[in-house]
């Protein structure tokens, strides 16, 4: 048919003219139908001009880690929306950063989970996870899937002894942190003695080896190793036998979670040996659970305080000014860092396929909050780490050391 126009019936008269309204209802039918189609090639034309980049973060957001999980949280959502802000272009389409937040609640086998599920949703970039234990099962997932991961917190040395190429750390090693407080408690404070106690997570037992090993190698005498677990709250039966060794000091590789109470009930027995603990320990949340217990404490963090740090302070004001007054816990910075570290990345390789900008991670050297041009090495460790030693003075933390790993 050539016309939209209907033929007159059999029964209308000779010379019968058609109604005069037929055009005009014929046009309000077709102007809605020419706009669609507008509208539809217009969404077509836009969404051809820009890609959607989505970073999968997986923190314990629930749980006795809630604190840093949420923390990390916010750091890597600041990321995101700062670099909306950017409007910035890869391979010439406009780039829409998503946030892809996960609770891995510090659990391996949760970890292990959400790591698939970013895998199946096809994630441009992981950060996370924070604790070793869900770091170590889900950095494996990552590399299968050739998703490169940084973590802003894990620590345990063996996750970069498997050689995964997509694996990166934010942070010093455990052999950085605990070689560095073996080093200083014997050297500075002339520590002779120590019971070490680990919660035998792998943070906490990688942690602790590496603190016994680099304090028999400065001399001071470890006169028991004793065991917990990251779900404990009673630490009598443990600290009651390292009380009757009269330790110079107690080493404790685990978080605050535990940390906090271990350190109140030492104080409660009467125990005179100096809390030493990692960079599980060194955070707000330690002083919030271990009250005034605290006070002498005495841990290491990785880097510089956050006031210390080339755009510490700036970023710190930008974070309280989103999230409001509440207390930056250790990681943070890192897990913004760790975003920004890999859209500099996809957009020296100008590709936000996961594969074609890996390359690109390793040396990017990237000037960020925590520290200027960060680099990793082959196992995708921090390269030239720094690490602080801290007090606590009554609640707040005082760096009274920085040393850069050996």
């Amino acid at each position: 048919m050539h016309s939209c126009e209907m033929e007159p019936g059999p029964q209308a008269h000779a010379g019968q003219r058609r109604p005069s309204g037929g055009r005009s209802t014929r046009w309000r039918v077709l102007l809605p139908l020419l706009a669609l189609a507008l509208s539809l090639a217009h969404g077509r034309a836009a969404h051809a001009d820009t890609v959607v980049v989505r970073i999968g973060s997986a923190e314990p957001m629930s749980g006795p880690l809630a604190a840093v999980g949420q923390d990390n949280t916010n750091a890597v959502r600041m990321a995101v929306d700062e670099l909306n802000d950017r409007a910035l272009r890869i391979g010439g389409r406009r780039v829409v950063w998503v946030l892809d937040a996960q609770d891995d609640q510090g659990d391996p086998k949760q970890a292990t989970m959400v790591a698939q599920k970013f895998v199946d949703q096809k994630v441009n970039a992981v950060v996370g996870h924070a604790t070793s234990g869900s770091t170590s099962p889900a950095a494996a997932i990552y590399a299968r899937a050739a998703i490169p991961q940084i973590t802003p917190a894990s620590t345990d040395n063996a996750i970069a002894r498997r050689g995964h190429a997509t694996f990166f750390r934010m942070v010093a090693d455990d052999e950085s942190l605990g070689g560095g407080l073996a080093r200083y408690a014997a050297h500075r404070l002339k520590l002779g003695t120590v019971v070490v106690i680990d919660d035998r997570t792998a943070y906490g037992q990688g942690l602790a080896d590496a603190f016994a090993r680099a304090a028999r190698a400065h001399g001071v005498r470890v006169l028991a190793r004793e065991y917990t677990s990251n779900q404990a709250a009673d630490f009598t039966a443990v600290l009651t036998r390292a009380d009757a060794l009269h330790p110079d000091a107690v080493f404790y590789g685990g978080t605050y979670a535990q940390g906090g109470p271990m350190l109140r009930q030492m104080r409660r027995l009467g125990m005179k040996a100096r809390y030493i603990g990692g960079d599980g320990s060194c955070m707000p949340a330690m002083a919030e659970l271990a009250g005034d217990a605290v006070n002498g404490a005495l841990c290491a963090e990785s880097g510089v305080p956050l006031h210390e740090m080339p755009q510490g302070r700036e970023w710190a004001r930008r974070y309280r000014e989103r999230f409001g007054d509440t207390p930056i816990q250790a990681f943070s910075p890192y897990a913004y860092d760790a975003t920004m570290v890999l859209a500099a990345a996809m957009l020296k390789a100008d590709s936000t396929d996961p594969r074609k900008y890996l390359a690109y991670v390793r040396d990017i050297g990237h000037d960020g909050v925590t520290r200027k041009n960060i680099r990793f090495t082959a196992q995708g460790n921090l390269v030239e780490p720094m690490v602080s030693i801290e007090v606590f003075e009554g609640r707040e933390r005082k760096v009274i050391a920085v040393q850069q790993s050996e």
